[in-house]
């Protein structure tokens, strides 16, 4: 027989409750400077520069990363021509390391350059940054003063140990000397990691890598233009199917809505609400990577559907449920939905209705 615990007196003593520090928290996650910082391995480095470097606003045919065994000191490359390393071309040189980027780890990535241009793998480029997620201070203020980087550069070839250096015959270090003196030492710089997180924030590339970080901006709001646009077809025909149920003999057409002002009225606040939406679609294209507007397309779809699918006495009643449905749905979280207000979600349903998905007027209904 099971046997159950004697029970105790009231006045017995009791085992203290555990009592959590009022301080316990989750651990919070890191910030996007943090993960490039000390999380990312140099692969990964170098897909996140690749992804920053078009947003830079320069134009560029092509990036392409070229980080690796016999990348001849190419991590990154912008070409500004079709003759790419042949032409006009801008080099990314990314180290990630623990401790900031000096003169002297630098100065072994320009002595390369300079070897491998004048072997005729590429032409000197018109643009050299290092990409690191810390820089000493004494490299950056050497490369502020282009002339006495030069000066510097130059001096210690004499006593460079690399053996890409070093191998050369004298003829051959001679001409890699010729050519740095002739260059143009404004080609180099130091990128602030700060500033590329910000100009990655721009790209469709921050979601995907940053889901948990806001995004650095919103939409930007579009205005319904005066004239409709050729976008906005269907779903206008099927609000003038509306209008002619619940006015008739007064709208037969598009033209005729204007002169009663209730629908005309209703009609210029549909303009608004799809414009929000295609305000934020707009935004997700250029911000997100492809899926996330269509997502919240698809939780609004979901709820509605069935909201619409009930019998009324008109289209404009349908139309007035499902619009009041789509403002409680509860979306999916993703880094759009707090861009998500409730003009958003109308003009969500009549994304819909553009692709007869939502039909306000059923016949038979009267």
């Amino acid at each position: 027989m099971l046997e159950l615990p004697e029970a105790q007196p009231a006045d017995a003593e009791q085992p203290p409750l555990m009592v959590l520090p009022h301080t316990l928290r989750m651990p919070s996650m890191p910030s996007p400077k943090q993960m490039v910082s000390a999380l990312y391995d140099p692969d990964e480095f170098e897909e996140f520069v690749k992804e920053w470097v078009p947003a830079l606003g320069s134009r560029y045919t092509l990036v392409e990363r070229h980080g690796g065994t016999g990348d001849h000191g190419i991590d990154v490359a912008g070409y500004l021509s079709q003759q790419k390393l042949e032409g006009e071309w801008h080099n990314y040189q990314c180290k990630r390391y623990a401790s900031a980027l000096g003169w002297s780890t630098a100065v072994v990535e320009m002595r390369k350059m300079f070897v491998f241009a004048e072997a005729g793998h590429f032409t000197v480029p018109t643009r050299y940054v290092f990409v690191a997620p810390r820089f000493a201070r004494s490299l950056q203020q050497v490369l502020a003063k282009p002339t006495e980087a030069k000066d510097k550069f130059v001096k210690e070839l004499d006593t460079a140990k690399d053996t890409f250096f070093t191998d050369l015959t004298a003829t051959q270090r001679k001409a890699v000397k010729d050519l740095a003196t002739a260059a143009d030492f404004s080609i180099f710089e130091c990128a602030n990691l700060d500033e590329i997180l910000e100009l990655h924030s721009t790209t469709r590339h921050w979601a995907e890598r940053f889901p948990h970080a806001p995004l650095r901006r919103g939409p930007d709001m579009i205005e319904p233009p005066a004239q409709h646009r050729a976008d906005e077809t269907r779903y206008v025909q099927h609000l003038v199917d509306v209008y002619r149920e619940r006015f008739p003999g007064k709208i037969t057409s598009l033209e005729h809505v204007a002169s009663v002002e209730e629908a005309h009225a209703h009609l210029k606040r549909q303009r608004v609400a799809f414009y929000a939406a295609e305000s934020l679609r707009a935004f997700a294209r250029d911000s997100t990577p492809s899926g996330y507007f269509e997502r919240l397309r698809e939780d609004v779809f979901d709820i509605v559907v069935e909201v619409a699918e009930r019998t009324y006495p008109d289209g404009w009643e349908r139309h007035a449920a499902v619009a009041e449905t789509a403002g409680l749905v509860q979306l999916t979280p993703t880094i759009l939905t707090p861009y998500v207000q409730p003009n958003t979600r109308k003009g969500i349903c009549h994304h819909l209705a553009n692709e007869d998905r939502l039909i306000w007027c059923r016949k038979g209904e009267k």
